[in-house]
């Protein structure tokens, strides 16, 4: 088992299959374009692989505000639904807090849709706290 960022287009593009679970919108043809204009603001694309196939996906970027400080936001967090309850997301969480402890983080952040009861689980169950409630509107 291994973690790495997906950096070459080549990777990204492995990595769409799992991202497609969680961002059904996303077609495999813009996927990697996406990716690469993210990185450009400093988004990464972590995988963790095992036995060849990619298991899990975490998508981040490392910000700095007022209220948070220095702060490691997850934008996207999936394991594939064939590779659930079996360590890879844990794995790949700990990970992440790992990766923001090493690059100074005050604190690590994320989002999730109010209808991902079992995402909810796992973020409780990692030691996360529901903290606030994320307000959207769309624009025409």
């Amino acid at each position: 088992m291994q973690i790495a960022l997906a950096e070459t287009p080549e990777t990204i593009a492995r990595c769409y299959p799992v991202m497609q679970q969680l961002r059904p919108h996303l077609d495999a043809d813009g996927f990697v374009a996406r990716v690469e204009q993210q990185r450009l603001g400093g988004y990464q694309l972590a995988y963790l692989e095992d036995e060849g196939e990619i298991k899990s996906l975490a998508g981040f970027r490392i910000l700095e505000t007022l209220s948070w400080g220095r702060t490691l936001y997850v934008d996207d967090l999936i394991t594939a639904e064939t590779a659930r309850s079996k360590g890879y997301g844990a794995t790949l969480f700990r990970w992440l807090i790992d990766h923001a402890r090493v690059n100074d983080c005050d604190q690590l952040h994320l989002d999730s849709g109010v209808q991902r009861f079992g995402a909810h689980r796992f973020y409780l169950n990692q030691g996360m706290a529901i903290v606030a409630h994320h307000f959207a509107m769309e624009l025409e």
